[in-house]
């Protein structure tokens, strides 16, 4: 069976950082981009990161870009977003994803249909971002 177990979230301050990991098993890690996605109550999914297979090509999203960085240990199968000067609209369930085309996990390309497309979710950390 293929998983991806986001662990890492919690209750911080605004201003304050938080790591997240994703550790990936069933697949062949260094064959797939891997991405960051956040859902906030009532909001759709959005795309947060992502980065490609060897970490040649990394995007951000706007409300993020230089915030948050995005980084991968294709050794430990494992994928991480540093999240950086939190603001309380960062709040949200964060999941992470894999999929061998990076185009599908890219954030400036992200559709609600994209999520039924992309090949693999986990099922969620949350973060908490208080004023």
């Amino acid at each position: 069976q293929v998983q991806l177990v986001e662990s890492g979230g919690g209750l911080v301050q605004a201003g304050g950082s938080l790591r997240l990991s994703c550790i990936v098993s069933g697949l062949r890690f260094d064959d797939y981009a891997m991405g960051w996605f956040r859902q906030a109550p009532g909001k759709e999914r959005e795309g947060v990161a992502a980065i490609s297979q060897r970490s040649g090509s990394i995007y951000y999203a706007d409300s993020v870009n230089g915030r948050f960085t995005i980084s991968r240990d294709n050794a430990k199968n494992t994928v991480y977003l540093q999240m950086d000067s939190l603001k309380p609209e960062d709040t949200a369930t964060y999941y992470c994803a894999a999929d061998t085309l990076l185009g599908r996990l890219r954030p400036a390309y992200w559709t609600t249909g994209s999520r039924a497309v992309v090949a693999f979710w986990g099922q969620g950390t949350q973060v908490t971002v208080s004023s």
